[in-house]
């Protein structure tokens, strides 16, 4: 496997606080704002922006943690069980109901994944609004879903990964292209 590194633990740094700051001139009332990371990777990166939030706006806005497993569409008893993902906690520690929810993951591909966000976020209330922040968007969607904060735009192919490491779950920080080399 090649892997090729797109942004170094200084790059995820600079776009992270790129992001906040288009988050904070967006939302316009912070108080409404109320991050909630899909679980794993969009948690830590949920916590990080929500830090850089209250830096710059001295307001610290709510944090939460999604777990989409049960809405995924590739999740089902067609899968042998040693397939199938592991369940996480969901943690909304504020109602999201007149809310504004930025839902932040780490990578946009096809939007499946965004999809079951959504799904399992109605299952909790009705927010004013939601917003996707995603660190990479790669592209390659199946479904109509943008992302209205984009750390880096990585053009891909589908053959290749991308694989995004943060230090809180992984020890290392990044973003590589991982790609199978023949031989």
């Amino acid at each position: 496997m090649h892997r090729v590194q797109v942004l170094d633990a200084r790059g995820v740094a600079r776009v992270l606080e790129r992001m906040a700051a288009e988050l904070v001139e967006q939302v316009g009332d912070e108080k409404l704002l109320y991050l909630v990371g899909v679980q794993t990777r969009g948690v830590p990166l949920a916590r990080r922006l929500a830090k850089l939030v209250t830096a710059a706006t001295g307001h610290e806005p709510p944090v939460g943690a999604l777990d989409i497993t049960l809405y995924r569409d590739d999740v089902g008893p067609w899968r042998a069980a040693h397939q199938q993902p592991l369940l996480r906690d969901t943690d909304l520690p504020v109602a999201v109901d007149e809310k504004v929810i930025c839902l932040v993951d780490d990578v946009l591909y096809t939007g499946r994944t965004v999809r079951a966000a959504l799904d399992t976020l109605m299952d909790y209330g009705r927010p004013r609004a939601i917003r996707l922040a995603v660190l990479v968007d790669r592209g390659h969607r199946e479904l109509p879903i943008a992302a209205d904060f984009v750390g880096r735009v990585v053009p891909t192919s589908r053959t290749e990964d991308v694989q995004v490491r943060v230090k809180e779950s992984d020890g290392e920080e990044g973003v590589w292209i991982a790609k199978e080399v023949a031989g």
